[in-house]
């Protein structure tokens, strides 16, 4: 082909200009609906932030009846509720993502990962229903007694299951959620776990090193910012999952010492009370949306910066 078929054949200036611009211009547009959705919950919420104030943040009340409304109930729950599901769903996820990629036979590692990818397919909707129905019936009766015989007499520790074997609460809340996030941090993990040159782990084999000294040299140093990644991506989604939690959480106002007692979080506040709320009611669930919007950027922004950390070490 010679130099004349070449330029002829090369995109026109103006078509450039135009991709170069709609790109630009779908970056932009996902800023402004971030701006767009920051802002409608500020205006939605500054009724409430008015009249409460900023003691809505760390106040216990919530009474649609008199308008007295606090969030602290709801945002320990949602943490509590993550946290469990993080503590749960991360050695699971790290000994299965190890499995599939250093130990795993060929033949079960297709079938084994398509089953787990399957798991994050199912709609919430479905863990709730079998949350309440299965697997809060099968807590209350064999594990909640079990653990409350033998952790509850332990000073401090104890008070965290010290109430009623019920089944619904912020425990099982957070074990629901730890099925629902373990699929989400496998996949990340075991995507960055392949990434890691063969020729550094059959070196540290060379050198007589085992499978776990492999793992926890190799493997997991090589990957870590990826699987911090993964990590985060799944605390997103624990601290946001609205269905799951609102079937076996027991909604319940208040603040408990135990783990085993009904509570609430934001999200099942907001998807129990948002039909029937209206005026300062409503506001006060936009209040709740807008400090879970805020929770999730200080979540998303620690990664960032231990994200940074990390490169700056490596």
């Amino acid at each position: 082909m010679t130099q004349k078929n070449i330029i002829r054949s090369s995109p026109k200036p103006w078509l450039d200009k135009a991709f170069k611009a709609l790109t630009l211009a779908n970056a932009w547009l996902v800023l402004l609906i971030i701006v767009a959705i920051i802002g409608s919950l500020i205006f939605s919420a500054a009724d409430t932030f008015q009249t409460q104030g900023a003691a809505f943040l760390w106040k216990e009340a919530w009474n649609p009846v008199a308008n007295d409304y606090g969030a602290l109930g709801p945002i320990i729950g949602t943490l509590l509720t993550a946290g469990i599901a993080i503590v749960l769903a991360l050695p699971v996820s790290f000994g299965i993502a190890i499995f599939l990629t250093e130990l795993s036979p060929a033949w079960l590692r297709r079938p084994l990962g398509t089953a787990i990818e399957l798991l994050a397919a199912i709609p919430s909707i479905i863990y709730g229903m079998w949350g309440l129905f299965v697997l809060a019936p099968l807590l209350a009766k064999h594990v909640q007694p079990l653990i409350i015989e033998f952790i509850g007499p332990i000073p401090v520790i104890g008070k965290l299951f010290a109430a009623p074997a019920l089944g619904v609460g912020v425990f099982t809340a957070g074990v629901v959620l730890a099925i629902m996030i373990v699929p989400f941090i496998t996949a990340v993990l075991r995507d960055v776990f392949e990434l890691v040159p063969a020729m550094l782990k059959e070196s540290a084999y060379g050198l007589g090193g085992t499978t776990w000294e492999v793992v926890r040299h190799v493997v997991i140093p090589y990957t870590r910012i990826g699987a911090v990644g993964g990590t985060i991506l799944g605390l997103g989604r624990a601290l946001g999952e609205t269905m799951a939690v609102t079937f076996v959480i027991g909604n319940s106002h208040g603040l408990h010492a135990s783990l085993f007692a009904p509570s609430n979080s934001i999200a099942s506040t907001i998807a129990n009370e948002f039909a029937e709320a209206s005026d300062q009611h409503l506001s006060a669930l936009l209040a709740l949306a807008l400090v879970l919007f805020l929770i999730t950027t200080l979540v998303l922004a620690f990664a960032k910066i231990l994200l940074a950390r990390f490169e700056g070490q490596s």
